[in-house]
């Protein structure tokens, strides 16, 4: 986001244009009128990322202009990240800068944060890191109470943890989430709370047993398996998956199985076409599968996921892609309907929005 974009005052008019734009195609499908969910309107972002780029031997954060010129804007100020990443960008640049072991090569910097509190750091280096750097990256960890990770090629150094623990409050409960350095996670927690809260609204009661693609770490996993009595839950992401388990175990979640296939090799196993090592644990024919929550990637789903996820008599959406959502609802309301419709805005003062959509199969 150009930070040029930042206009607090504007925001209001912003959303609203943003949902302008978008209710037309919703309503041309027979979408009902959506629930708008808003953002802080500033310090929302637990994550961000840094190009560093040393300008009279000190680092300085960068981020590019989009464009042909690709001109490196200096960031001495971000007010879109949350207040524990904002207050310490300066503090640790200086620090950094203070150090030639830990200024010496470094090209990158992450942050990693939530409403916790906790901030883990990345660091990247075009060097090997050695002695010397983890010396003093722990000293620096110490005096400013954050995690470090150190990165290099084919070098990974965590100096205490590799994650934060975040704090949801959503739908009337409070979890507990591990989240990786380096993997996904959602990054605006306030509306990340709103999301999980309307998406666990869709389900009325304990309803037979879910079926959910793209699981992730649990984000939506842990809050929505209070109202199946299973879930079957995928993801192709080694890490995902094991901090989703993690994080079941944290959240005292019990009736969670996850499996890490694509929805492809799911769908294989649950018609029986194809066995799964993956899968030798379970019993699939004990499942109850009505149900299928999806939380693609940006490019929606592929060909095949959109006619398997069109075989489910309930289909849970949620998108970071109007555009692409509106594809698979072109093909899903051929047999479905739309019966609630969310507007989430994950992404202030950019042309994004977060969409969740909540269909049912239509009477024969």
């Amino acid at each position: 986001m150009p930070l040029s974009n930042f206009k607090p005052s504007a925001y209001r008019e912003q959303l609203e244009l943003k949902v302008e734009q978008l209710r037309p195609a919703f309503t041309a499908l027979g979408a009902p009128e959506a629930e708008i969910f808003s953002s802080s309107e500033s310090h929302y972002r637990m994550r961000a990322e840094f190009r560093i780029q040393h300008i009279d031997d000190e680092p300085q954060y960068v981020m590019f202009r989009k464009g042909g010129d690709r001109k490196a804007v200096v960031i001495d100020d971000f007010p879109v990240a949350c207040e524990p990443i904002a207050q310490l960008m300066q503090p640790l640049r200086s620090a950094l800068s203070a150090s030639e072991t830990l200024k010496h090569r470094l090209f990158q910097a992450e942050f990693l944060s939530g409403l916790s509190g906790e901030v883990l750091v990345s660091l990247i280096y075009h060097r090997p890191l050695d002695e010397n750097w983890e010396r003093e990256a722990r000293a620096l960890m110490e005096e400013f109470s954050i995690g470090i990770v150190g990165r290099s090629r084919k070098q990974r150094l965590v100096l205490s943890k590799p994650y934060i623990t975040e704090k949801l409050q959503a739908d009337g409960e409070r979890f507990t989430f591990r989240h990786y350095e380096n993997s996904f996670t959602q990054p605006n927690a306030g509306v990340n709370e709103k999301m999980i809260s309307w998406a666990c609204r869709q389900i009325q009661q304990a309803s037979d047993d879910l079926l959910e693609l793209y699981c992730g770490c649990g984000n939506f996993t842990l809050p929505l398996s209070r109202y199946f009595n299973k879930v079957l839950a995928t993801e192709v992401s080694k890490t995902s998956t094991q901090a989703a388990r993690e994080n079941c175990e944290l959240n005292a979640i019990h009736n969670v199985e996850f499996a890490r296939l694509s929805a492809e090799e799911i769908s294989q196993a649950l018609q029986g076409v194809r066995p799964f090592r993956r899968l030798s644990h379970l019993e699939l024919s004990d499942y109850s599968l009505n149900t299928v929550f999806v939380d693609p990637p940006r490019a929606g789903l592929d060909d095949f996921s959109r006619q398997f996820v069109g075989g489910f008599e309930r289909i849970l959406y949620i998108s970071c892609n109007p555009d692409t959502l509106l594809r698979d609802l072109t093909h899903l309301c051929q047999n479905h309907r739309i019966s609630s419709l969310a507007f989430f805005d994950q992404f202030p003062y950019t042309s994004h929005m977060e969409c969740g959509v909540y269909l049912e199969k239509k009477p024969v």
